[in-house]
């Protein structure tokens, strides 16, 4: 436990030195007149993100944190097979995306982790499953206007359809 959180400190460390770099590619400032730089955020979130990493470290040092002081193993036998069932849901999830597009991957992936692996009822996994990503589609689509994945040709008469509905 002892090692992987410094190991973690540190990837995230090095993680948001990158993102602090890339974000200066835009203006990372405030412009007069129009407020913060494209960059701003990304750049300032980043570094407070450093900030935590070096606090993480620290603390390490210091010994002052219960990881810092654990000698147990970083994950147990129940705790790999977790990270398999969600870190594979996940990436099902990403796979699926360009296939039957991001909402209709949200609803297979909501069913999978609500009903096969947080056990929850059939009643409460539809719900969400269904509501989620309409709730995602409305706030996307017609609010922001903002185009999420589509998926491939034969999802786009669907949702060409819901379009026509909202507009």
């Amino acid at each position: 436990m002892r090692l992987a959180e410094i190991v973690t400190a540190g990837v995230l460390a090095l993680l948001s030195v990158y993102m602090m770099w890339k974000s200066t590619e835009l203006d990372v400032g405030y412009i007069r007149g129009e407020g913060p730089g494209g960059g701003a955020w990304p750049f300032w979130l980043s570094g407070i993100m450093l900030v935590c990493t070096g606090l993480i470290a620290f603390n390490w040092v210091r010994r002052s944190s219960p990881p810092s002081q654990s000698d147990e193993v970083l994950l147990d036998g129940y705790g790999k097979r977790t990270l398999v069932l969600v870190g594979g849901g996940l990436i099902g999830f990403v796979a699926l995306i360009n296939i039957i597009s991001m909402y209709g991957a949200m609803v297979v992936f909501l069913l999978y982790y609500l009903r096969f692996l947080g056990r929850h009822s059939w009643t409460l996994t539809a719900i969400l499953s269904i509501g989620i990503p309409a709730v995602f589609f409305v706030f996307f689509e017609a609010l922001m206007r903002i185009t999420l994945p589509k998926g491939m040709k034969f999802t786009e008469p669907f949702y060409n359809y819901l379009n026509t509905l909202i507009y």
